[in-house]
């Protein structure tokens, strides 16, 4: 009997004997060594949330529009892998007095992303001290918060 005959009739042994999954059992390898499916494995992973505002480096510019209340906006680009709101909460830097707020416009953000817009609003302001013509004076620090949308 030649080689190939008795490799072919090993193939056809293994393979009528067949075993549970993930096991093989014979005697002799089949002619070359050649690598046998033994088994499937999953993979599997868990995924986080994502969330990544693209222009982070945007300012609020605040602007006159009464005699002691000055209001500025920026829109925020946003990307992410779930549905969110968005918050914000502003600390003064004590630059220039007064009662500082923010808020966010479109603050629902549906998955993939969109865009919300982050206003900052000072009412009583309190100029005593500081010079006119001062220019972009750091007044007040906002901060963006996120959380999940069920």
């Amino acid at each position: 009997m030649s080689r190939r005959n008795v490799c072919i009739g090993l193939m056809i042994a293994l393979l009528a004997a067949a075993a549970p999954a993930g096991e093989i059992k014979t005697y002799d390898w089949p002619c070359g060594y050649l690598p046998q499916e033994v088994a499937t494995i999953p993979v599997v992973m868990d995924v986080g949330f994502w969330v990544q505002i693209l222009n982070q480096d945007a300012v609020i510019k605040l602007h006159q529009v009464k005699i002691r209340t000055y209001e500025g906006c920026v829109d925020l680009i946003v990307r992410c892998n779930f549905d969110l709101t968005m918050s914000c909460s502003i600390v003064p830097t004590g630059a220039i007095g007064g009662n500082y707020s923010c808020s966010v416009q479109n603050a629902d953000i549906d998955a993939p992303g969109s865009t919300a817009t982050l206003c900052a609003k000072l009412t009583n302001a309190d100029l005593r001290g500081r010079p006119g013509g001062s220019k972009n004076v750091h007044v007040a620090t906002v901060t963006v918060k996120v959380v999940p949308r069920t």
